[in-house]
């Protein structure tokens, strides 16, 4: 049996003063560079220190919006660049990780979807090791505490 451990230590970014709150914000759904570029700014101008915004949206069903794809990296980096701000997306499999890290993406995100596959999750897990990011874990479609703790 494999075993894992946690880092449960506070994860810091620099930059965001240790006596603030750190605010995390954006679309579900990044559509388009000027969407993404104008809510970042809006943010950033409210004081959000973290841009995030699905690249890659898992759906329920077939031929409905599964987000633009790797495309929409690039408009992450310029939010990064740009505007000085921390980037955050989700990834549901390996490719997905290879690609926001390609880019520079500060925090991945693991959604409901891929949270409820233990097999996804590992290949994602396996991906990871030796990176220093810090990865989110959505709630799963089910409200099922095993299976969460599995994704963790």
């Amino acid at each position: 049996m494999n075993s894992i451990t946690l880092n449960l230590e506070p994860f810091t970014f620099k930059g965001v003063p240790e006596d603030r709150p750190l605010m995390m914000a954006g679309p579900c759904s990044a559509e388009s560079e000027e969407q993404v570029m104008e809510t970042a700014g809006q943010l950033k101008n409210m004081g959000v220190n973290i841009f995030r915004a699905g690249i890659w949206k898992p759906r329920t069903r077939p031929c409905a919006f599964e987000g633009v794809g790797k495309e929409g990296l690039p408009w992450l980096k310029r939010v990064k660049d740009e505007l000085k701000m921390y980037t955050a997306t989700e990834v549901a499999n390996v490719k997905h990780v290879y690609e926001a890290l390609k880019t520079g993406i500060d925090i991945i995100w693991l959604g409901a979807r891929t949270t409820a596959n233990p097999f996804a999750v590992q290949e994602i897990a396996d991906s990871l090791k030796g990176v220093d990011l810090p990865v989110m874990v959505k709630n799963p479609i089910n409200p099922d505490v095993e299976l969460w703790i599995g994704a963790l």
